[in-house]
C-alpha cells in the first residue's frame, strides 16, 4: 500500500521560515510528478508547487521568490522550504504524488493528509 506522510508544519511568524517534508512509502515501482497544495479556511485547495521527474518545476504565482521545491528521488521524498512566510499562507499543505505502485504497475495519483501551517502576525 503506498502512503504520502507530510512533516514539518507549525506556528511561525511574519517573515520566518519552515520546511515541510513528505516521504512517499509502500511498495513503489516508480514516481512521476511530486508537489504542494494548500486549502485555507473558506477557500478551495490551490496549487503551490510541483515538481517533475526530469527537474522541471512549476510555482504558484504568490509563492514565486519565496518557496522552493526540492526533490531527493533515492529517498521518495519532496520538500517544500518556505520562507519569508506570510499571514496569507496560512493553510493546510498538502503532499500530492503521481505514483505507479509494483504491484498494479498503474499511475495514480496519490494525497498526503496534510500538515498544518500557521503564520502569525
Amino acid at each position: 500500500q503506498v502512503q504520502l506522510v507530510e512533516s514539518g508544519g507549525g506556528l511561525v511568524q511574519v517573515g520566518g521560515s519552515l520546511r515541510l517534508s513528505c516521504a512517499a512509502s509502500g511498495s513503489i515501482f516508480s514516481i512521476y510528478d511530486m508537489g504542494w497544495y494548500r486549502q485555507a479556511p473558506g477557500k478551495q485547495r490551490e496549487l503551490v508547487a510541483t515538481s517533475t521527474t526530469g527537474g522541471d518545476t512549476n510555482y504558484a504565482d504568490s509563492v514565486k521568490g519565496r518557496f522552493t521545491i526540492s526533490r531527493d528521488h533515492a529517498k521518495n521524498t519532496v520538500y517544500l522550504q518556505m520562507n519569508s512566510l506570510k499571514p496569507e499562507d496560512t493553510a493546510v499543505y498538502y503532499c500530492r504524488a503521481t505514483i505507479v505502485a509494483a504491484t498494479s504497475r498503474v499511475a495514480l495519483p496519490y494525497m498526503g493528509q496534510g500538515t498544518q501551517v500557521t503564520v502569525s502576525s
